[in-house]
């Protein structure tokens, strides 16, 4: 059986900013922290990456931008975006690194190296094509949906997103194309950043119902997430996807200091385990896992080993 690819090294830790920021450089430390108080054995498999290089970049993002963004932050000065994102010296090389695991664990599940994989650090759902947003420099996400397609001659994707904020920079990037199939579990707009994700966002033009966003209110929990996600597994069944993306985030957990939901890890072991299942009857069980958000130490490596826990027994 081949083994769950966990994406890490001194690279991911390298992506967010010092100083108490929310999305600070101790992430991917209390991840890694709590994953060596478990034994998955020859179950998993752990790797580094380089960066990826700029014309895989290109593959999502402008040379516009990412020009901008590279030297803006070589600068060490200002925002790179209204001011959510702070630039700072190093920044975009880390975003790099993170792009670059992302592209290095497709590679591998697409080679058959490895049955599926996490990248704790990544699933930056809000950087578009030509902007920054909401802490996210680079759309990981974005360039494995272009590099599936104009590498792999994958086409059918389907994108699952569960992090407490609406994936703007997925949903709008793809939002008339048919073959992106989005399915996205948020805190509500009304109360939580972006401010978008309504659930009459269904896509547009020939991708007019290839999308679903669906709003939980503050204070809903696991029960309120499980009945969401049968409406996601529906809106999944007939896709036939090809390959699987999941944007993990754990800042929906109760106590997130961001978030305004109250979910347990359990909503990520649900969601890991059903998404497994689909992908082992659709598409030879591929998925790739991205942490995404989540601000509370303790709670991101809870659910994120969840994670990786049904990642293994869904191989």
């Amino acid at each position: 059986m081949l083994p769950t690819l966990v994406m890490g090294g001194s690279q991911l830790s390298g992506y967010g900013w010092p100083g108490g920021h929310p999305f600070g450089l101790d992430r991917h430390g209390a991840f890694e922290q709590a994953m060596s108080r478990l034994d998955f054995g020859d179950a998993v498999q752990c790797e580094s990456a380089p960066p990826a290089a700029l014309e895989e970049l290109e593959r999502f993002h402008s040379r516009e931008y990412l020009e901008f963004a590279e030297r803006r932050c070589e600068e060490d000065r200002g925002f790179l975006d209204g001011g959510d994102t702070p630039a700072r010296k190093g920044l975009f090389e880390a975003a790099r690194n993170v792009v670059g695991a992302a592209l290095h664990a497709t590679e591998a599940i697409m080679q058959e190296r490895v049955g599926n994989a996490f990248l704790p650090i990544g699933g930056l759902h809000h950087a578009g094509r030509g902007h920054a947003a909401g802490f996210c420099v680079l759309n990981d996400i974005g360039v494995v949906i272009e590099t599936l397609r104009s590498v792999h001659a994958v086409q059918r994707v389907a994108y699952v997103d569960i992090d407490v904020h609406h994936g703007d920079g997925v949903y709008y990037a793809y939002e008339e194309d048919p073959q992106l199939f989005f399915a996205d579990i948020h805190e509500d707009g009304r109360w939580q950043y972006p401010g978008t994700g309504g659930e009459n966002e269904r896509g547009r033009g020939p991708g007019r119902g290839s999308k679903i966003n669906l709003c939980l209110q503050p204070g809903d929990g696991d029960e309120q997430f499980l009945a969401a996600f049968e409406r996601v597994e529906a809106h999944l069944s007939e896709s036939a996807p090809e390959f699987i993306l999941l944007q993990c985030g754990a800042d929906g957990l109760r106590g997130d200091p961001l978030g305004g939901l109250n979910y347990s890890a359990t909503a990520h072991a649900h969601a890991t385990q059903r998404l497994c299942a689909l992908a082992r009857s659709a598409c030879d069980g591929r998925v790739l896992a991205m942490g995404g958000g989540g601000y509370s130490r303790e709670n991101l490596a809870g659910a994120w080993t969840e994670v990786v826990r049904n990642l293994v027994r869904g191989r």
